[in-house]
């Protein structure tokens, strides 16, 4: 699928596309990491999500690499920052530029801790989080996709300048209740095909296989592997013969 750049007319589509090939979206993550490192940012949990203050240059590059929301202003330039979970640990886990904390003695101290709390959280946390570092890993920029009734929704760059491809679905291979409930019949595949065409959109399952390892600790995510499936609604009209 040929990404469909955001503009008014051919030529302001076009400079959507210069502007992200100048500025690709490897580049802004790098320099979102190395701000977030210098400037010692540090994130605090907050139930389901996690908070941060940050100045108007993190909250700049945080828009720009699509990660969280801006919630309010504290201060004269100073923001609170919303990420959720997996975007949170991404940050702290994966590109080691945020440190987040409990804000009580009792809260995680290291990544192991944090990754059991976001398991507290979020049940099915070590399938998201795989399926979200994955993709993310491949530049995809990811958003929540519950406006379209997936998971995720995934861009090549800025939702400002592009318009997203894919509607992501997360399965799990094991015997995971809370993941295997979706698509298990054709009623649910028609569903989500069909409202994901009506905006231009394909469907992307990703299987998260966990080979037999469990989730107790983040080191698991290394024996952890992805299948991809891409499923699009076939149109009868587009395979009939003109002259009948």
């Amino acid at each position: 699928m040929a990404p469909r750049w955001k503009g008014k007319d051919a030529k302001s589509k076009k400079d959507a596309e210069a502007e992200a090939l100048r500025e690709p979206m490897s580049t802004i993550i790098s320099q979102l990491q190395s701000s977030l490192v210098q400037s010692n940012t540090c994130g605090s949990l907050s139930d389901n999500c996690v908070h941060l203050a940050v100045q108007a240059e993190q909250l700049d590059l945080l828009d720009k690499a699509c990660f969280g929301r801006p919630v309010r202003t504290v201060e004269k330039d100073m923001y609170w920052f919303q990420l959720t979970l997996e975007e949170a640990f991404y940050l702290c886990y994966f590109l080691k530029c945020l440190k987040i904390n409990g804000g009580a003695d009792t809260g995680p101290s290291n990544d192991e801790q944090l990754w059991h709390y976001f398991k507290s959280k979020k049940e099915a946390f070590p399938c998201f989080y795989k399926a979200y570092s994955h993709l993310r890993m491949k530049n995809w920029v990811v958003r929540s996709g519950a406006q379209y009734g997936v998971d995720f929704i995934v861009y090549r760059h800025h939702p400002a300048r592009v318009h997203s491809e894919y509607g992501v679905l997360i399965l799990s291979h094991d015997s995971d209740d809370d993941l295997n409930g979706r698509l298990r019949v054709w009623s649910d595949v028609h569903c989500s095909t069909r409202l994901l065409g009506s905006v231009a959109k394909t469907l992307l399952v990703l299987y998260i296989n966990k080979n037999g390892h469990s989730d107790e600790s983040p080191l698991c995510l290394a024996n952890y592997t992805i299948e991809e499936r891409t499923i699009s609604r076939w149109s009868p009209e587009q395979c009939r013969e003109r002259s009948i």
